[in-house]
């Protein structure tokens, strides 16, 4: 099932491209999902005719759980616009009162704040300007996002690093150890309105990474949060690119497996498959590989709190990234649902000090080869008009 089988995997596809007149080479050289990804080619271009498009263009590069894209922006003028989350994109099983897509469009918020520097503009957000939701997010406005010219405003270094931020899932180095310079750098990047801490060595990295591969292999063994999982992967370039969301398994490698039958949905939620032990050695990958972890926490967890935790996840991330290194959310130990309940209580007892302070985000860092980004829906369909 790994790698070393992939030729002879491969050499059963060919039989069958061959019987439907496609070329095997002509095949793994087109999987990539161009389309799908070109957002990430056109961020900040000429073709966003203001200066509110152009920060959106980067907005919508911003990591979020699950890759759902919640965001819908209702745009007023082109320095004017307000941001609503779409209700069809939410994940009630593993995150039953949208605090992690709450956190995904703080990630938003703060991208387009730090991409309105690019153009010389200020982003002045409102949050919550018709009130506050309560346990679950409704139609009212997230944010109004204004941007106001001002002659003497620099572009955020931050910035820089926005196109070379992919969470990268693969198995990090574990010949290479992260520097408490880098890591203090890290946190530092944070926001003062949240509490951000690290480690990258002795028994407390050892501890987070059981905790978190405990948490991820507990998720997927439960039918009902893996299976909404399974139901948001997107297999292969066509699915990618009529659907680029979700959890996306592209490639020539993941599509001939997907093509013999041996990649399915079927068999990825089987617990008797291949696939599914597959998985569960890539969460053990994931999380006893981290060279280090990074976590974000608040004094309370109102939706202010969540969203104040995203923008500083945001800027976290791309702090990790302008110091070569990779991260990924491993936040599964976090989420408020039954599975979960042992977890949660283990991290917060391990991460927090204060009655009523709020684990938002914990993720893994580690050195690691380069991966693709994420697709992308198009900035027009994330729009509308008032």
């Amino acid at each position: 099932m790994k790698r070393r089988n992939f030729l002879k995997i491969a050499g059963s596809t060919g039989v069958i491209l061959a019987a439907s007149g496609v070329g095997i080479g002509s095949f793994m050289a087109t999987r990539t999902p161009h389309a799908a990804l070109k957002p990430w080619r056109t961020a900040g271009g000429s073709q966003y005719a203001d200066p509110m498009r152009r920060a959106l263009s980067f907005a919508i590069l911003a990591p979020n759980p699950h890759n759902r894209q919640p965001w819908v922006v209702d745009l007023k003028s082109g320095t004017e616009a307000v941001l609503t989350c779409d209700l069809q994109r939410l994940l009630p099983a593993t995150d039953p009162f949208s605090r992690q897509i709450t956190i995904g469009l703080g990630c938003f918020l703060e991208l387009l704040t730090l991409a309105a520097t690019h153009s010389g503009h200020r982003a002045q957000i409102t949050l919550f300007p018709e009130g506050e939701p309560g346990e679950h997010l409704d139609t009212r406005p997230v944010a109004h996002m204004q941007l106001i010219e001002e002659s003497q405003i620099t572009e955020d270094p931050l910035l820089a690093h926005v196109l070379y931020r992919h969470t990268n899932r693969n198995a990090y180095d574990t010949s290479r150890s992260i520097t408490e310079d880098a890591l203090h750098e890290i946190v530092r990047a944070a926001s003062i309105d949240v509490l951000a801490e690290g480690v990258v060595h002795g028994p407390q990295l050892q501890a987070l990474r059981t905790l978190t591969r405990d948490a991820l292999r507990d998720e997927i063994l439960d039918p009902k949060a893996f299976q909404e999982s399974v139901d948001l992967m997107r297999i292969g370039r066509t699915e990618i690119e009529a659907n680029p969301d979700g959890i996306y398994l592209g490639g020539a490698f993941l599509e001939t497996l997907n093509l013999v039958s041996m990649l399915t949905r079927e068999e990825l939620a089987d617990p008797d498959s291949s696939a599914f032990q597959v998985g569960l050695d890539m969460v053990d990958e994931q999380a006893l590989t981290a060279m280090g972890f990074v976590w974000i926490n608040t004094l309370s967890n109102d939706r202010f709190d969540q969203i104040m935790a995203g923008r500083s996840y945001l800027r976290v991330a791309l702090r990790a990234t302008s110091l070569g290194l990779a991260m990924q959310p491993m936040s599964q130990a976090l989420q408020e649902y039954a599975t979960m309940q042992s977890h949660f209580e283990q991290v917060h007892m391990m991460l927090t000090e204060g009655a009523g302070e709020r684990v938002q985000m914990l993720a893994r860092l580690g050195y690691a080869e380069e991966v693709r980004p994420s697709p992308r829906w198009a900035l027009s369909t994330r729009i509308k008009r008032s």
